[in-house]
């Protein structure tokens, strides 16, 4: 599975968990991603694929690197249909300039 997969089924994972507010966008803790028994199945590495997620500003969360038991209660929080249209928009043109 390539990164650009994983973090479209975290996206998913996400809206499973986690809880959506008023904006459009959900909420979810990263304990709670994190001991589901699902996503330890479907992610190897989910501190990487939340990581690729931020820089793609899917979503968003305090801090840089996530760790179990300290960080438990770090909200991470994905961004509205809108935005992360916006956001994928602009990943794809900052791929076009690079190449």
């Amino acid at each position: 599975m390539n990164v650009e997969e994983e973090v479209e089924r975290l996206k998913v994972e996400i809206k499973r968990l986690g809880k959506v507010q008023p904006d459009g966008s959900y909420k979810v803790t990263f304990g709670v991603l994190f001991h589901d028994d699902k996503c330890a199945n479907i992610f190897e590495a989910l501190v990487g694929t939340l990581r690729a997620a931020k820089r793609r500003k899917f979503l968003t969360y305090d801090g840089e690197l996530l760790l179990q038991g300290v960080h438990d209660n770090v909200e991470i929080i994905l961004k509205p249909a809108s935005e992360e249209a916006a956001a994928s928009a602009a990943t794809a043109s900052d791929a076009v300039a690079k190449a």
